[in-house]
């Protein structure tokens, strides 16, 4: 089979490999598409893998090409999205369904060969099924979305409260949808750009709030009578959004930290200090998972994608790349601001 194998920093070549075999208890998968992921990046471009070669690829779906011996849910044919995290399914927090959570896990993509390939194998668990009606573009981002829905019941979400997202990239946008779902009085979306806004509403967000704008927080006032959000979510990662959190929270209520953040973040006592007085609940989320494995992330997002109730807009996909492209579409992401979006590998 052909992938794109990293042999070293900013050295993916597209070449043959041999074909995975499902041995007992694992499928291979046929891959269609797969998303290059933000953790993808600093692996290719910088020093971030943790061993070469390696094919890289984790928010990925496709076809059941094989199944080994004692595989029972899925059969060939099956459309199916691949679930990365391989936990060790022994230690404590394994055991207590925190997945997420453990220390002993392998990860199809950075620890196991990866989705930039024709073919990936993993464990049955690790395989969803999803309707015909999903495609296999929107199958790729499965992974996303259940990171979103993590994030929303990580922070004991419930429903008849209006919810703040803070980012409209592709995880906000899931997050808004989720919230939504579940039953939000209002949700409402910030962001800097127009277009992403936009895109938000589209989906259906009942506010947006450009926070470029000089009166940003007097709308949010207004908007909420000075209450303030019973959630909030912060999916950019970004300092000045995790900032804001605390000061559009109202009272009890609760925030989720879903973006990651790259630099320091310092916050004035002042600014600390609405967690006092507030008495609101700060919580982080990582990946997503749950018991039974994969957890209700993952079913959930196979059904509400079947459904329609959980959207999908083509605009979430910036550029498809073919598989023998690979090279060219890292080389995009090198000029700073280029990529705006998911770009997909995908195999023809």
């Amino acid at each position: 089979m052909k992938a794109g194998v990293l042999h070293a920093k900013d050295d993916i070549r597209y070449e043959d490999m041999p074909i995975p075999v499902a041995s007992k208890g694992e499928v291979l998968v046929k891959v269609k598409a797969t998303g290059i992921c933000g953790s993808d990046i600093p692996r290719v471009l910088g020093d971030g893998a943790h061993f070469y070669p390696i094919v890289l690829g984790h928010e990925f779906s496709g076809e059941v090409a094989e199944i080994g011996e004692g595989v029972t849910s899925v059969k060939v044919g099956d459309r199916v999205a691949g679930v990365p995290l391989v936990p060790c399914l022994k230690c404590d927090d394994c055991q207590k369904g925190n997945y997420s959570l453990c220390k002993y896990y392998s990860f199809i993509g950075s620890r196991e060969q990866g989705s930039f390939a024709e073919y990936v194998k993993l464990p049955e668990r690790n395989v969803v099924k999803f309707d015909d009606s999903v495609s296999f573009e929107q199958g790729a981002f499965f992974e996303p979305a259940t990171v979103a829905l993590h994030g929303l019941l990580c922070a004991d979400y419930r429903a008849g409260e209006d919810v703040a997202i803070l980012g409209g990239g592709t995880v906000g946008m899931f997050t808004a949808q989720w919230a939504k779902i579940f039953g939000a009085k209002r949700v409402f979306v910030f962001d800097i750009d127009e277009d992403r806004l936009s895109l938000a509403r589209r989906l259906g967000a009942d506010e947006t709030i450009n926070t470029l704008d000089k009166d940003f927080r007097q709308q949010v006032d207004e908007l909420t009578n000075k209450k303030g959000f019973g959630f909030v979510y912060e999916t950019s990662g970004v300092d000045i959004t995790m900032k804001l959190a605390f000061e559009i929270a109202g009272n009890k209520s609760s925030i989720c930290f879903i973006g990651t953040p790259t630099k320091d973040l310092i916050f004035t006592p002042k600014l600390f200090e609405n967690m006092n007085r507030k008495e609101f609940k700060l919580t982080g989320s990582w990946m997503s998972y749950s018991a039974p494995f994969p957890g209700k992330e993952w079913t959930l997002t196979a059904h509400y994608f079947s459904t329609g109730a959980l959207k999908f807009d083509s605009s979430f996909i910036f550029k498809k790349v073919p598989l023998r492209n690979i090279k060219d579409a890292f080389y995009m992401f090198k000029v700073p601001k280029t990529v705006k979006g998911k770009v997909l590998i995908v195999n023809d």
